[in-house]
């Protein structure tokens, strides 16, 4: 939770920075209503994100008082310790579920923010760290109260509760990386395709003089992943690119028989003009 005060220790000088920012006079003497307009959204989206910060600190403080009374309950002598026990831990989910929601609700001021930063991500990912954590401290606490004979039913809706949340959060997070790696996927595929003039003709990818344009045959083309692929051998000693590469990014090398060959020096440029290649060979 240090980091998270620290992080909110800044977000409060950010406040007050603004709230101190000077006026911005226009030359006749009015306000900068626009400006004043950004500062003062800046404030209230400000002001909101920290109310709800405090808001889930100020849970994880409360059950984690709770989880001390706990503690001392179970190691006491006292008649009444399972309903004491049996308490807090009712106290405890009804808090894990208001941060629960806290949480949510900043993820969605965060989403809906001008403010964005790799802070205001950093203090999110802690607390749903924090919540994870939790659910590894109550499952130790329900194996030692058992230990103990003590078994408090309300505990395990708590940890049920914390663990269809981590489930959530992991279904999320791979939702998240397989976007992510889609994305990748399509930002590195390109296609190629060599042939006569005639066989070019033949599959639309050369019509009156004109490359790709209209209906070609995307069949014909090969599929590759730029990182990947750097190399391509044409087996002929004429060849053309039709399609427009910058040409510092490859090479045409011939080989002993003077067949050409075509060399991508650097993918990302190559193919930042097209993610066809085109090249008609003889």
């Amino acid at each position: 939770m240090k980091k998270l005060l620290v992080f909110a220790m800044s977000m409060a000088a950010l406040v007050a920075c603004n709230n101190e920012k000077p006026m911005p006079v226009m030359p006749d003497g009015g306000q900068n209503d626009s400006l004043q307009r950004i500062i003062e959204q800046k404030d209230n989206e400000i002001n909101e994100i920290m109310a709800t910060l405090n808001e889930i600190q100020e849970g994880f403080r409360e059950i984690n008082e709770a989880e001390g009374r706990v503690s001392v309950a179970k190691a006491g002598e006292r008649a009444d310790k399972a309903q004491l026990i049996r308490e807090n831990i009712q106290f405890i989910s009804q808090r894990m579920a208001q941060n629960r929601e806290l949480l949510k609700k900043l993820k969605e001021q965060l989403n809906g923010s001008t403010l964005k930063g790799d802070q205001l991500q950093k203090a999110i990912d802690n607390l749903t760290q924090e919540l994870q954590d939790k659910d590894t401290q109550l499952t130790q606490l329900r194996d030692e109260l058992d230990k103990k004979d003590i078994h408090i039913a309300e505990l395990d809706e708590t940890i049920a509760n914390l663990n269809t949340d981590v489930e959530n959060l992991r279904t999320e997070g791979e939702q998240k990386t397989q976007t992510i790696n889609t994305q990748d996927k399509q930002l590195n595929t390109a296609w190629y395709v060599f042939g006569t003039k005639k066989e070019l003709k033949e599959q639309g990818v050369l019509n009156e003089g004109q490359v790709l344009r209209g209906n070609f045959n995307k069949n014909y083309f090969t599929k590759v992943d730029i990182r990947q692929f750097s190399d391509l051998k044409l087996y002929s000693k004429d060849v053309k690119l039709l399609t427009t590469h910058p040409s510092s990014s490859y090479q045409l090398v011939r080989d002993a028989n003077k067949q050409y060959s075509l060399r991508i020096s650097n993918p990302q440029l190559f193919w930042s003009t097209s993610k066809y290649l085109v090249v008609q060979v003889k």
